[in-house]
């Protein structure tokens, strides 16, 4: 008997894909970074989305995303945690010029792949929502109650892979564009501000929103 039935599988990648391209942290990380330091920089944040979604689906499988769920003050900790991280991405944008600086010459897309994955991973791992969506929006695809571990881990690689397609899209599109910033300081500083305002948007909306459920 197969793992999923072809129905299931089907509505569930038709649900994840409209959730994957909403706009939210984890994109405007990916655009950001492919525009001011590259593709290769771009798809390195877009594998560490990906990891921070088999993170939670880890946390998932091993009922860690329960508590976070269940309990107001660990999800209350992880918000504030995750908010304040974004926070502090979108004031370092505003700040740092020189960090922001795009730049014309492809040696330089090399530059920090570590730091651009790592920061992914945080965005994605530190935001709470993503730990409850995954507890709450997985086991309904769940067919077998024998198999629960293994479905939901299925289910999180493929959703992992389906936000590294979305997003090295979102990438291909930013290195596109991106002569044309990188010969205009005023849509350089546009995008600069506009990306700090983003993130620091987000981090503002996740503190002042309220727990799933409450």
């Amino acid at each position: 008997m197969p793992i999923f039935d072809p129905p299931t599988l089907v509505a569930f990648v038709s649900a994840a894909v409209v959730v994957i391209i909403s706009p939210g942290p984890d994109t405007i990380y990916a655009l950001t970074e492919s525009l001011r330091r590259g593709r290769y920089a771009g798809a390195a944040a877009a594998c560490g989305t990906a990891t921070g979604v088999l993170v939670h689906t880890t946390a998932a499988v091993l009922g860690l995303a329960a508590i976070v769920r269940t309990s107001a003050l660990a999800y209350t900790v992880v918000k504030y945690v995750g908010a304040a991280y974004l926070v502090y991405l979108g004031v370092q944008t505003f700040r740092h010029d020189e960090a922001f600086e795009i730049r014309n010459h492809l040696s330089a897309e090399n530059t920090s792949l570590k730091r651009s994955y790592r920061q992914a991973v945080t965005i994605n791992v530190s935001n709470p929502k993503v730990a409850v969506f995954v507890l709450a929006f997985f086991p309904q695809f769940v067919s077998q109650p024998a198999n629960v571990s293994l479905q939901i881990s299925i289910l999180g690689v493929t959703y992992a892979t389906l936000s590294v397609l979305y997003l090295l899209i979102v990438v291909m599109f930013a290195s596109r564009v991106r002569h044309i910033i990188v010969n205009s300081k005023t849509i350089s500083r546009f995008v600069q501000y506009a990306s700090g305002s983003v993130l620091i948007g987000f981090g503002l909306k996740l503190v002042t929103e309220k727990q799933l459920g409450a």
